[in-house]
């Protein structure tokens, strides 16, 4: 009798261990999302392809010192500091709005998810982005025809990263912006600029991340350069602590796309931090 149960049962337990056998190989290759290509918000000055949680809250303290070429006389750029004070929200999990204020601009900006990256299946992440900002160094006193508008900034740009592994990140951002005033007559208040960046993990909290951006149709007039920044991430539990330095003091898009005045050759350049705090 137990021969013929044997019989019986041995073709189903097959059957089974079959069945059991194709979910194990499809879910070995579903797709799966890739997080944390960067930790922070901004990977130095140039936004990241990560956005806050549903229900996150950032608050955000950006600072920039003065140029260290000041010397004593300016104390390293301690007395010529900027800070910026943020506050970013998640809608969604696709969908991030934020609101600023430095001394040199007020700024209202929103960044959304288009395609995650995957494991096995779409090879980069693509966010997009786009701001409004109101230049705050424009004086009436300076300029006393001056209208609301021609303080008006519009930036708009295409975030494209892969995290090529557990440790290197790389990003990509073709931006369009557009100032309504710009103090070079020559130059075309639409302009151009490919930012590009990356994210190096050396140790467990530690990164280097650096970005830059190449201005495209930047006029031979021009009295501004391309920015370059280069720092560490040092995440801490509910921070991230991002220490940098830049020849940019600006920290909205416009500001470091097309007004950085730094000169890295001349040492002519900004110490900084980013410290956000989730909540």
């Amino acid at each position: 009798m137990k021969k013929v149960l044997f019989l019986f049962l041995f073709p189903l337990s097959v059957m089974a261990q079959d069945d059991l056998l194709k979910e194990i190989d499809t879910d070995s290759t579903q797709n799966v999302k890739v997080e944390s290509a960067f930790k922070g918000l901004k990977i130095v000055n140039i936004e990241s392809t990560k956005l806050a949680a549903k229900g996150d809250l950032y608050f955000i303290v950006a600072h920039r010192f003065g140029s260290v070429k000041d010397g004593f006389e300016g104390f390293y750029g301690l007395d010529n500091a900027v800070t910026q004070l943020k506050f970013v929200y998640g809608i969604n999990n696709w969908f991030t709005v934020s609101a600023a204020r430095s001394e040199i601009a007020y700024d209202f900006s929103g960044k959304f998810l288009i395609q995650s990256q995957e494991s096995n299946g779409f090879p980069f992440a693509i966010a997009g982005f786009t701001s409004l900002a109101i230049n705050n160094t424009l004086k009436e006193s300076n300029y006393p025809e001056m209208k609301f508008d021609n303080r008006l900034i519009y930036v708009t740009q295409l975030l494209v990263s892969r995290k090529v592994n557990e440790k290197l990140s790389l990003e990509l951002a073709p931006t369009f912006f557009h100032e309504n005033f710009v103090l070079d007559d020559n130059q075309d208040n639409s302009q151009y600029a490919i930012g590009m960046g990356g994210r190096y993990k050396f140790a467990k909290r530690w990164s280097v991340n650096v970005d830059y951006a190449a201005h495209l149709n930047r006029s031979s007039s021009s009295p501004f350069r391309d920015p370059l920044s280069i720092g560490v991430d040092l995440e801490t539990g509910g921070h991230v602590f991002q220490m940098h330095f830049s020849n940019s003091q600006g920290m909205h898009e416009a500001g470091f796309l097309g007004n950085t005045t730094g000169d890295w050759g001349k040492g002519d350049i900004f110490f900084g931090f980013n410290l956000l705090r989730v909540f």
